[in-house]
């Protein structure tokens, strides 16, 4: 569990993780770049599909707009090929099964899910600087409409 919670002017954590392809993505290898990483509890999920379906889909004003996206969960770089294939998905899916960078980044923790207290990814998005700066840290965030928002926030609409 953790009581980190990410602000707007500080360090993005550093992070290096197998994706769905295999390889390995850095967030310094990134630097120069703006990025949104999303934290998402579990590839193949009606809202975890929903939300990835909305980036996928805004992914090309994302990228006009100098941003690069990234997903991350605990789900293994197998189930993230997966889940990149079924849904045509366009973007790096990064594997953090130990979760350790959704630790860092304040999205690993409790939550309520029906009702209930539980332990678990919660779902929410950091916008990052060409500095690897945060920039924007939205913690329980909602799967479906939640990429229309932030592409509102962001001056993309």
């Amino acid at each position: 569990m953790t009581d980190v919670r990410l602000r707007p002017g500080d360090p993005a954590p550093d992070f290096t993780l197998t994706t769905d392809t295999g390889g390995t993505l850095s967030l310094s290898a990134l630097r120069g770049r703006k990025v949104i990483l999303y934290a998402y509890p579990a590839a193949m999920t009606r809202g975890c599909t929903t939300e990835a379906c909305d980036f996928r889909d805004s992914l090309a004003s994302l990228q006009a707009a100098g941003y690069e996206v990234v997903g991350i969960s605990p789900d293994q770089p197998d189930k993230l090929a997966a889940f990149r294939e079924r849904d045509g998905l366009t973007f790096p899916l990064a594997s953090d099964p130990d979760r350790k960078v959704l630790t860092a980044y304040g999205a690993w923790g409790e939550k309520t899910s029906y009702g209930r207290t539980v332990t678990g990814v919660i779902r929410s998005t950091f916008v990052i600087d060409e500095q690897q700066t945060i920039v924007e840290a939205l913690y329980n965030v909602k799967a479906t409409g939640h990429v229309a928002r932030l592409r509102r926030d962001l001056g993309l609409e």
